[in-house]
């Protein structure tokens, strides 16, 4: 038996007891606090028959390592994993252009849980990750991404070039983020399937990844400064696409 995750935070609980109820084993909460944003945590695990136990406010930051647990937490069963079979099936499966992200190498918890809460939001049907040097769904990630990492699939791969080319093969144009591109993101056509790829803090897209990508594009700066952090420039780029896909729909 794999070892129990915990998920802390009102979002990403919530999220949790809404999508999988099944999972949680136990549902911490802090002593004496009684809100409406807890009392619907409460009614959820209720009606799943789930009982919420008691803990001190110094039980549950020793429970997650001292991190913003906003007084609730839950021991629950490793989430399901999602593989690259998983993504191609969902892919074929789907009744509209495919909106996917792909985070090439992104290694901080909070970016990949930003990504995660943006990239949900803006309605992407999977999240694609490196299984080798990249955040994973940590807890600090989960709580980040506000629920989202509880209901939008997150599937790493061990070699993100060759899912890349796969990709191309089943019809999603791979449209690369980089401060270099002489497009802007505002002038591509990102109504069809396609895969909006960001770079890592810092170093951006990898060579390979960069020379994969169909388009590359820029996200016009008119201050000095000359970058935005991954997960803010990851919103910018999908809700450009959710507005041109908004304004072309019938």
């Amino acid at each position: 038996m794999s070892k129990p995750e915990t998920v802390y935070g009102l979002h990403a609980v919530q999220a949790l007891l809404q999508s999988a109820p099944q999972r949680v084993r136990q549902l911490y909460v802090l002593q004496g606090r009684n809100d409406p944003r807890l009392q619907k945590i409460l009614s959820l695990a209720k009606a799943n028959d789930i009982h919420a136990q008691d803990r001190s406010r110094a039980q549950l930051d020793t429970m997650v390592d001292n991190q913003n647990h906003q007084g609730v937490a839950a021991l629950c069963e490793v989430g399901e994993s999602h593989d690259e079979a998983f993504l191609f099936t969902l892919i074929d499966r789907l009744d509209q252009p495919a909106l996917l992200l792909v985070l090439d190498g992104v290694t901080d918890p909070h970016n990949l849980g930003a990504c995660l809460r943006s990239a949900e939001a803006a309605g992407v049907n999977a999240v694609i990750a490196p299984k080798d040097k990249s955040a994973s769904l940590t807890a600090v990630a989960r709580k980040v991404a506000s629920g989202a990492a509880e209901v939008l699939p997150f599937i790493p791969v061990t070699n993100l070039a060759r899912t890349l080319k796969k990709l191309q093969q089943a019809g999603i144009w791979l449209v690369g983020a980089a401060g270099e591109a002489e497009q802007t993101v505002y002038q591509t056509d990102l109504t069809g399937p396609i895969a909006l790829v960001m770079g890592a803090e810092g170093q951006g897209l990898r060579r390979l990844t960069r020379e994969t990508c169909d388009y590359l594009v820029n996200i016009p700066m008119a201050g000095t400064v000359s970058s935005l952090n991954v997960s803010v420039a990851t919103g910018v780029c999908l809700f450009e696409a959710v507005r041109q896909r908004q304004s072309s729909s019938p």
